[in-house]
């Protein structure tokens, strides 16, 4: 199982950038996702998780900026940001809970990371 994160770059300030992270091979079915952010210098922090269900999470920092979604058909998660700051440059990683077929417990996924760069 491998999850692809994808749409990092170099973005101005104000404006936006949608990331995705699709997740590839041997999956009965895809638990709780997220989307982790880490700065240069600072501590990884989950920025926005999504359910099964659909009931999501988000950083009081990006609350009304940042929109998580997910299509199980396509095993993908995604993460639409608008209204980008400086401070939302970082290296930001997809996070997935994959159930495997035949396992009775999710396994834990990390995306390799997308850098998003935001010009003041």
């Amino acid at each position: 199982v491998q999850l692809q994160a994808s749409g990092g770059g170099l973005v101005q300030a104000g404006g936006s950038r949608r990331l995705s992270c699709a997740a590839s091979g041997s999956i009965s079915r895809i638990g709780a996702m997220g989307w982790y952010r880490q700065a240069p210098g600072k501590q990884r922090e989950l920025v926005a998780a999504i359910t099964s269900r659909n009931g999501t999470y988000y950083l009081d920092s990006v609350k009304g900026r940042f929109t998580i979604s997910r299509d199980d058909t396509k095993n993908t998660l995604y993460l639409q940001m608008n209204s980008l700051k400086f401070e939302d440059t970082a290296v930001y990683y997809c996070n997935a809970e994959i159930y495997r077929p035949g396992g009775q417990l999710p396994d834990d996924y990390w995306g390799q990371g997308t850098l998003v760069t935001v010009s003041s």
